[in-house]
């Protein structure tokens, strides 16, 4: 259970990337104050959460109502992730779950409250991590209660990363820089790429014992 733990942290960390959150938040709060910062930090990291763990919760029961074999999700889930970590790798720069974080950035200008759009959706909360905590929660359920309750851990463990990422991010762009953000997104897309890869094998073992059955 220790080792599928770690890999469900690795997995979320890597495909929220805080690292990449952190200069999109640093550009667009440039001119607020320090407690106006945290308030869309905290704000926006509590949407996330809320977001993460009802998907982890509900989208399963989702995915039985609508009859979807857990195999079917965990290749077509897996995929979305390769073309995320694809993304990451070859892109001039950007996070998995938004590889256009100069345009969000630039349209985030017409909205008010930047805690929920781009911070939380689709950048801290997007397609890609949904994703990953519904596949991590119908494999934890196969396992144990304690290794639910370690997804859960391992949610609230990602996005308390990612707060205090925000609330340091002038100070880590200062020590990091934009090549350093770059580098860091593309070493995540790599092991991202074979978390992916190792999902879509996993999958399609399942399917060839089902097929022999």
């Amino acid at each position: 259970m220790n080792e599928f733990l770690l890999q469900a942290f690795v997995m979320l960390l890597v495909i929220i990337n805080p690292f990449a959150v952190v200069p999109i938040f640093v550009s667009l709060t440039r001119n607020d104050s320090v407690s106006v910062r945290r308030k869309v930090a905290k704000k926006a990291c509590l949407i996330s959460i809320t977001l993460l763990l009802s998907f982890a919760f509900a989208g399963d029961m989702l995915l039985d109502l609508m009859r979807i074999s857990p195999e079917a999700f965990r290749i077509t889930g897996s995929l979305l992730l390769l073309l995320a970590a694809i993304e990451m790798v070859l892109s001039k720069g950007g996070c998995a779950d938004n590889s256009q974080n100069h345009d969000v950035s630039s349209d985030a200008g017409r909205y008010e409250d930047i805690s929920v759009y781009p911070l939380s959706i689709p950048l801290l909360s997007g397609p890609g991590a949904l994703t990953t905590v519904v596949l991590l929660m119908r494999e934890a359920t196969e396992i144990s209660f304690q290794a639910v309750s370690g997804v859960v851990c391992v949610v609230f463990l990602v996005i308390a990363i990612s707060w205090g990422g925000l609330l340091l991010g002038d100070r880590l762009m200062r020590v990091i820089g934009i090549t350093g953000t770059n580098v860091l997104t593309r070493v995540c897309g790599i092991i991202l790429a074979a978390v992916s890869i190792d999902g879509i094998l996993k999958g399609l073992i399942a399917v060839f014992k089902l097929a022999k059955v």
